[in-house]
């Protein structure tokens, strides 16, 4: 199995935050802006992620737009999928996206990587 996380947000800084973090923590990080971006790396990847890290606001493709082609794929769906939010009720936002958890921004290390190392 791939220890490689796919990052899907579109603040760069964070985005390139979030990799550093877990690249520092022994992980392999690939970053996209957005859902669409994300969805054209899954679809062209020989090896895919075991995990991906999901932003919810996003432009062009928005988290839950990525989320349903993501499931509509059987290569694709059983890639789980981590929410990143920085909704106040980021579970509520979540709901109905089968995520295998729900952070909110700005995420603790700790937190993140043990969440991460548990479908890596």
């Amino acid at each position: 199995m791939s220890h490689t996380v796919l990052v899907v947000e579109d603040d760069l800084d964070i985005r390139q935050a979030l990799i550093e973090i877990l690249e520092d923590h022994g992980f392999q990080a690939v970053g996209a802006r957005d859902g669409s971006e994300a969805l054209a790396f899954l679809l062209r990847a020989a090896e895919l992620p075991c995990v991906i890290l999901l932003d919810l606001m996003m432009p062009v493709m928005d988290g839950a737009s990525f989320r349903e082609a993501q499931r509509r794929d059987p290569r694709l769906a059983s890639i789980p999928v981590v929410v990143l939010s920085a909704y106040q009720d980021a579970d509520h936002h979540a709901h109905g996206l089968d995520a295998v958890s729900v952070l909110r921004k700005p995420p603790g290390v700790r937190e993140l990587v043990s969440v991460l190392r548990t479908h890596c």
